[in-house]
């Protein structure tokens, strides 16, 4: 009996320092960094609703962690077994089990980011869209087709064109167009604040007018010491019932036409189109592109200033005039006499409302 004792405690004591060499190791490792893949990255996705033990293997066969032993260790350690989250999460250098776990339970997804600039049309949306290869051209022309996401400020909306805030989004891969779109409607909804929506109530102006009004604005001009300014010039012009005379119009009317070719020819003037400011008073129908917040404000709270007109200088900047007279000079200046001496267009814009002389048109835009 005493032989056996001794024998029963000589193998607990082999165990005890068994299990105390394995816990070292395991605890080890658990703190240790890993990589088990030979790529500069790994992907590991973790579709919604994967239960703890799929989670764990997928981490094991993607090399991430060593294996499953010191991963069950680690949400041990950490108590995080049930906050790890759904998504797709990129590794590209080695980590403890800890660190992965941690990763996980903070839902520190794998994003990339697309921007996209003011004074976009939702083709051309599409185009980056598409370009930046998270997804067809044609996902993103159909879900911007959902006017029920901006009814409840523009109950006129078909589609969505001037409610898609340009700006940078950073989004899983796989996000659905759809997403993204709603995603962008939503900071428009945040950046259209309460307080410009009363402002706009106030002047008696509808969400769609401001927001019209204000892509006249972000087409016409890349300078914010000059949207007011621009957005002065068309309320004045819509106070007195002057026609708006804006290019970006004839512009976005060619382009939904397909006859667009980065020009304007005088004959374009008179083309049959709502969006036509040339041709139909006040303002176009609806947004022809996506206007910033500077733009929105420039809209809802215009220059105490009289003009009624402007021209491009061909650098980035505009000349205003208040009468049709002072107009025609400064065209004459920064247009005609500008390009017959060989100057090139160095603005995006050339400006509103002048008809007055003859062969002034440059580069797609009216002076």
């Amino acid at each position: 009996m005493r032989k056996f004792l001794v024998t029963l405690f000589f193998l607990i004591v082999l165990a005890g320092i068994g299990a105390f060499f394995f816990g070292n190791t395991v605890w080890g490792r658990v703190h240790e960094p890993y990589k088990g893949y030979d790529a500069a990255e790994q992907f590991v996705d973790i579709p919604p609703g994967t239960g703890i033990g799929e989670i764990r293997r997928r981490l094991v066969d993607a090399g991430v962690v060593r294996d499953d032993t010191v991963l069950r260790v680690a949400l041990w350690w950490t108590g995080e077994a049930r906050n790890l989250r759904a998504g797709e999460y990129r590794f590209d250098q080695p980590m403890t089990p800890v660190e992965v776990v941690e990763r996980l339970a903070r839902g520190d997804v794998y994003t990339r980011s697309i921007t996209f600039p003011e004074g976009l049309t939702i083709q051309e949306m599409a185009r980056i869209y598409e370009s930046r290869e998270f997804g067809s051209a044609r996902d993103f022309t159909q879900a911007a087709a959902n006017a029920s996401l901006i009814t409840d400020l523009d109950p006129a909306a078909r589609d969505l064109e001037g409610y898609l805030f340009p700006d940078t989004y950073a989004l899983p891969r796989g996000t659905p167009a759809s997403r993204l779109i709603a995603l962008m409607v939503d900071r428009f909804k945040a950046s259209y604040t309460e307080d410009a929506r009363a402002a706009a109530a106030a002047q008696d102006l509808t969400t769609r007018e401001v927001v019209t009004l204000a892509s006249l604005v972000e087409k016409e001009t890349g300078k914010a010491e000059e949207r007011p300014m621009v957005a002065a010039v068309y309320r004045n012009r819509l106070n007195i019932r002057m026609p708006m005379q804006a290019d970006p119009t004839v512009v976005y009317a060619l382009m939904r036409a397909g006859k667009y070719n980065g020009n304007i020819r005088r004959e374009d003037l008179s083309m049959d189109s709502p969006y036509n400011t040339y041709r139909y008073p006040g303002l176009p129908p609806g947004p022809i592109a996506a206007p910033g917040k500077a733009s929105l404000d420039a809209a809802l709270m215009p220059a105490d200033v009289p003009y009624l007109y402007f021209v491009s200088r061909n650098d980035g900047w505009h000349v205003f005039a208040s009468t049709l007279t002072e107009h025609n000079r400064n065209v004459q200046t920064y247009q005609v006499e500008f390009f017959r001496r060989g100057g090139t267009q160095g603005g995006r814009e050339q400006g509103a409302g002048g008809r007055a002389v003859p062969g002034g048109r440059r580069g797609g835009r009216r002076g």
